[in-house]
């Protein structure tokens, strides 16, 4: 009996678990269902049926011709290239030259390296608000990069969006912390067997970064795709803002609430694939960290 009551008591604590994940889940996922659903009703249905269960349920006029209009309203097509460019771009470079410096704190030894990774790690709490103002003069100083050479700053052009993002002091930390992490071993084999730092770097400890560039390249997709401010002070031209900066357009006239929700939609589909493509990845490094050895 007593083991009977063990095993119920332990069935119980399963499923009220279980229970408690879904709700949290529920919690995430309605916000996302609210917009999708939305963004198939009328406006006037949309918000006569906020109030109620039938927001969430795809009742009533729905059609596709929230999607069509916000398409003929902002050039969605170019602001999504500029989006996907600009981010892909700044998460291939700055997994690239994140980790490098991460390896160099981690494996390397050269004098003030404690203070320059504390001064880094430090940059993390300011917020991008206090700099903003600075580095909007210092780029706006820089010479051109392109053919015409004569040109100074960098405002309005895809590389404003781009370098002064690459370095990022939470993605060398994140690398730092899982580098530090592996086996001292394995760097000490490879340097007996007469390998150079660069291959150290390339063929050993790369290959088994996948969890950490994971979890880095999800962090920074999604402060490069969710970008707002930066683009706002920088870019001037149409052809080069990104997609969230659109969605100033439909608030100049008339507030369109069906067309925003279906905007949002479109946004949100890359950011949910991309998690999903490194889902698992990700899951493994936030499982794994603070494993030694």
């Amino acid at each position: 009996m007593r083991s009977m009551s063990f095993e119920n008591q332990q069935r119980l604590l399963i499923g009220l678990r279980y229970a408690l994940l879904i709700l949290i889940a529920m919690i995430f996922i309605f916000p996302i269902v609210f917009m999708v659903v939305s963004s198939l009703k009328p406006d006037m249905q949309l918000l006569r049926d906020s109030g109620s269960l039938r927001a969430f349920l795809p009742v009533g006029d729905i059609s596709l011709d929230n999607y069509a209009d916000a398409f003929e309203r902002v050039p969605m097509l170019q602001f999504f290239f500029n989006s996907v460019f600009t981010t892909v771009v700044s998460v291939a470079v700055a997994l690239w030259l994140n980790s490098m410096a991460a390896f160099s704190f981690a494996f390397l030894q050269w004098r003030g390296k404690a203070l320059v990774l504390s001064l880094i790690i430090a940059t993390f709490i300011v917020p991008f608000e206090v700099i903003a103002i600075p580095l909007l003069m210092v780029v706006n100083n820089l010479p051109w990069l392109g053919s015409e050479g004569i040109e100074i700053g960098w405002l309005n052009s895809y590389h404003v969006q781009i370098i002064p993002f690459i370095a990022d002091s939470l993605g060398i930390f994140l690398f730092y912390q899982y580098f530090r992490d592996l086996p001292d071993e394995l760097v000490e084999a490879a340097r007996i067997d007469g390998a150079s730092i660069w291959q150290i770097y390339t063929r050993i400890i790369m290959p088994i970064a996948g969890p950490i560039l994971a979890t880095v390249a999800i962090l920074k997709f999604l402060g490069m795709w969710n970008a707002y401010i930066w683009p706002l002070m920088t870019i001037r031209s149409e052809e080069l803002r990104p997609i969230m900066v659109g969605l100033q357009y439909f608030f100049q006239l008339n507030t369109a609430w069906g067309e925003i929700m279906a905007y949002l939609s479109v946004v949100t589909i890359p950011v949910l694939l991309f998690y999903l493509a490194l889902q698992r990845a990700f899951i493994e490094s936030i499982a794994t960290s603070g494993i030694k050895g």
